[in-house]
Parts: C-alpha cells; sequence; structure tokens
C-alpha cells in the first residue's frame, strides 16, 4: 500500500461556549517535521499534541492549525485601567498649548503601549482540553485518508513505469544473443585486418574471456528479482518510501552496469529508455511515506 505524504485534514467541533478547529496539511520531508500553530492560552497543550500527531504521522512536514473561538464573546485579555489612565496623563503633560489632543485622541495610543493588555491566565478545562483532542485525531484521520488517495494514483504510476521497464529488459534479453555475435564478428574482422598469422586455439581462449567481460547475465537477473521486489514492496501493508528507494538504488545499479557493458547501440538505446523510466519512479518516491 502506497501513502503519499501531501495531503489535507480539518475537522470542526462545536461545544456548547466555543468552537474547535484544527486544519492539517503535510508536504513530503525526510523525517517528521511538525509545525504547530496555537494560541499561547493553549501553549502548554503543544507537546501532548505533537506526540498525538507522532503516533499517526511518522514522516513529513505537516502544519497544524488550532483556533478556539468563543462563542459568548469572552477574551483572555483585560485592559489594564491604571496604566492606561497614566499613560493618558503623561502624553496630557508633555502636549503644547497649541497641540491638545482629546481622550478619544489619547486613548488608541495608550492601550498600544507596553503592559496596557493584561492577558489573564486561565486553567485550561479539561472537557475543553479532550475536545481539542479529539478534533486533531480527526482531522488527523481526513489527513490519512487524503494521503492514502493520493497514493492509489502514486500506486499506478508506479506499476505503470515498472511494467515499461519490464518491457524494455525483455527486449534487452532478445537481442543479447545478436549483441554478442556482433562482438565476435568485429574482433574477428580487427584480427583479419591486421594480416598476421595467429593461434586460433588461443585466440578463442582471449576471446572467451573478453566476451566473458561483456556478459550480462547476472544483471539481468538480479534486476528482475529487484523490479519484482519492488512491486512486493509496494503492495505490503504498510507504505515504505525508504525502503523502495533502497530498492531504486539497486535497479539504477544494473542498468547502469548494463549500460556499460552492452558495446551495442540498439542495447544502449534501451538502456537510456530504462534510465529515463527510473527517473520518473525517482521523482515519485520523494512524495512516498
Amino acid at each position: 500500500m502506497i501513502q503519499s505524504m501531501t495531503g489535507y485534514g480539518k475537522s470542526l467541533t462545536e461545544l456548547s461556549h466555543k468552537t474547535i478547529r484544527v486544519e492539517l496539511k503535510s508536504l513530503n520531508s525526510k523525517n517528521l517535521d511538525v509545525n504547530l500553530r496555537m494560541s499561547s492560552q493553549y501553549r502548554e497543550l503543544e507537546m501532548p499534541l505533537r506526540n498525538l500527531i507522532s503516533e499517526h504521522l511518522y514522516r513529513g512536514k505537516v502544519d497544524v492549525s488550532l483556533h478556539v473561538e468563543s462563542k459568548t464573546g469572552e477574551t483572555s485579555a483585560e485592559i489594564n485601567t491604571k496604566a492606561v489612565q497614566a499613560y493618558i496623563q503623561q502624553l496630557k503633560s508633555i502636549s503644547t498649548e497649541d497641540d491638545q489632543l482629546s481622550f478619544k485622541d489619547l486613548l488608541p495610543i495608550a492601550v498600544n503601549l507596553p503592559e496596557a493588555l493584561v492577558n489573564e491566565k486561565k486553567e485550561l478545562n479539561p472537557a475543553e482540553v479532550e475536545a481539542i483532542k479529539e478534533t486533531l485525531k480527526n482531522a488527523i484521520e481526513h489527513l490519512i485518508q487524503h494521503r492514502n488517495d493520493e497514493g492509489k494514483a502514486l500506486e499506478q504510476d508506479f506499476n505503470l513505469r515498472i511494467s515499461n521497464l519490464k518491457s524494455l529488459i525483455t527486449e534487452v534479453k532478445a537481442i543479447d544473443p545478436d549483441r554478442i555475435d556482433k562482438v565476435r564478428e568485429r574482433l574477428h574482422k580487427a584480427v583479419a585486418d591486421l594480416k598476421v598469422d595467429v593461434d586460433q586455439n588461443r585466440f578463442e581462449q582471449e576471446l572467451m574471456y573478453y566476451l566473458e567481460k561483456y556478459d550480462i547475465t547476472e544483471e539481468k537477473t538480479r534486476l528482475d528479482n529487484h523490479l519484482d521486489y519492488f512491486l512486493k514492496t509496494m503492495n505490503s501493508a504498510e507504505s515504505n518510501g525508504k525502503k523502495l528507494n533502497f530498492i531504486c538504488q539497486e535497479i539504477g545499479r544494473e542498468i547502469n552496469t548494463i549500460g556499460s557493458k552492452s558495446n551495442f547501440a540498439p542495447m544502449q538505446k534501451l538502456v537510456v529508455k530504462m534510465k529515463d523510466e527510473l527517473e520518473k519512479v525517482k521523482e515519485q518516491l520523494l512524495n512516498v511515506l
């Protein structure tokens, strides 16, 4: 099962006095990177919420927004009356006779000065805390569902690319005997062009040694095995993008070795096509959980 690291999830919970809204957005990342945005009033919940996220989301850059709105209009901030009044008196004292400002003019200035507003720290209601956690869990479930849906599209593309690679390796196998014959012919012609007598037995021994260096039987077998292993891993119970990346690296090594040994233009063209298909797989793997 393939799961994408790209996803979106949200959840809304209505309480009698408050509305809780949680939104999650995730993108690809090597590890789990959580960016949690919330009011300072709920900052003490940061670690419990992070732990909850890490229990369900293992990789990805995840942006989390927690919004809690009061239905009664209550606020955690209160006006520091004494400080505001003192600011207004000081502002009046420094104003000139030609520039006397009214209370209406001075109030907006005073309330923006330091300590004009006091944030009253209130103990969080346990029921509200539990509601926030449940809302987050629901948002995570929606995000995971979105990731699964994105994963199905990725899976279809991977099946197509692996199928194309299997077809190309089949073509490589089909032309491999002709490649060996062509290499043999070139070597015989090169020796004939020298117009010297050679020991045919010794020549055949050297020729066999030379052709063994160009043999790709093991590479073809390993490449087949790696492609099958890729599909098996992709269809396993859990999404494992890192493991698929490692398999992809092994596939690339076998393709590169076939290319370096081919010494045959038609086969090299097939190798280029295989590399192109593999690059498309690698690009998509960046987004797999």
